[in-house]
């Protein structure tokens, strides 16, 4: 049962990351610069603070209270990630929802659930689980098989791309398949240092799950622990992905953007902060997954397969695969039903463990 909630709340935060830029598509008026930032305010800096002091008392001084030194790395994760969080957002932009999205996401989810697992075989930290015990145990190969599953329906899903670029006569003006594939494959790789500095933030986490324990004895992990460690995480995501969009805001002269009465102002704002809100939420709920599957790989594996499920079939009800041939939609549907079935692997792993 504990398994089973723990992939019921990845799904519910897949849904939220794998439907966040859809808000983002009926503000009107804006350049891509200003609705980003205005999102990423309520994104990095607004909701997380929010949701830590709604579910972890006394957050604030945790904070205080922790190392500067865990503090520097957790934020310095976190400006990496910013540049991943960052480039996410333009693969999207240049290569649809759908595509853009899969690769960014598998790449993370390689990268996000491997690197650790290598990392505590070096320096072992008590309840993580570290590669060689993957290798070792049943349950283990079979998340690692889930993991591939994964990577071959990215493969596939890629394959799709390239045969809708040289089928498509007319296509958006912003698709641009080389740069786009650039743009994500740098992307994919640093947005994996988010579960890089939820992991060094651990000992943060660990403090509020101890003082929630010792007044709620036998009720198990605290599902909400995670969220003090967003806080500062996310301050490294804002100070990355604000720089570069004021640079956008000084060249491209759309500092008037924010402030433009022949737009839509307050729809503007609010899509954008609901977008915004969305995209927090996935990790809202993927620490409430984690505490209910206590595997960080896993859990990772399932986060990302689930968000590139989402924004897949995001991709189809948009009609981004209109005007492909039948040979292409259905290399793209195959493409989905694998990384469903790589979902399925993982939770049927995680239950081995559990």
């Amino acid at each position: 049962m504990q398994a089973l909630l723990g992939v019921i709340f990845h799904f519910i935060g897949g849904f939220a990351s794998g439907s966040f830029y859809m808000p983002y598509k009926k503000v009107k008026g804006w350049n891509w610069e200003s609705f980003w930032i205005v999102g990423g305010m309520f994104s990095w800096l607004i909701v997380p603070p929010v949701a830590a002091y709604l579910t972890i008392p006394g957050f604030v001084e945790i904070i205080q209270g922790t190392s500067g030194s865990i503090l520097l790395l957790t934020y310095f994760f976190g400006v990496l990630w910013g540049v991943g969080g960052l480039t996410y957002g333009l693969g999207v932009r240049y290569l649809g929802v759908s595509l853009g999205s899969s690769i960014i996401l598998g790449l993370c989810m390689v990268f996000g659930a491997l690197i650790p697992a290598l990392y505590y075989d070096v320096n072992s930290v008590e309840g993580k689980d570290t590669f060689s015990e993957m290798v070792n145990s049943s349950w283990g190969l079979t998340v690692l098989g889930g993991l591939l599953l994964c990577v071959i329906g990215i493969v596939v899903s890629g394959k799709a791309g390239v045969m809708k670029e040289k089928e498509m006569k007319s296509v958006s003006a912003e698709y641009k398949f080389a740069l786009g594939m650039t743009v994500a494959i740098v992307s994919g790789i640093l947005s994996a240092c988010f579960n890089f500095g939820l992991e060094a933030g651990q000992s943060m986490s660990q403090v509020a799950n101890a003082v929630w324990v010792s007044s709620h004895p036998g009720e198990g992990e605290f599902l909400y622990r995670n969220n003090v460690v967003y806080v500062v995480l996310l301050w490294g995501g804002l100070t990355t992905n604000f720089f570069w969009c004021m640079i956008l805001n000084f060249q491209n002269k759309t500092f008037g953007d924010y402030t433009n009465k022949k737009t839509p102002l307050l729809k503007n704002y609010l899509f954008s902060a609901l977008a915004g809100t969305m995209w927090f939420l996935q990790f809202f709920f993927y620490g409430m997954g984690e505490s209910k599957l206590g595997n960080g790989a896993s859990s990772w594996i399932l986060h990302m397969a689930f968000i590139i499920l989402v924004a897949n079939v995001w991709g189809l009800v948009l009609r981004e695969w209109k005007g492909v041939g039948k040979k292409t939609n259905t290399t793209i549907i195959v493409g989905i039903a694998i990384i469903i079935l790589s979902v399925l692997v993982v939770g049927y792993g995680n239950s081995l463990h559990n």
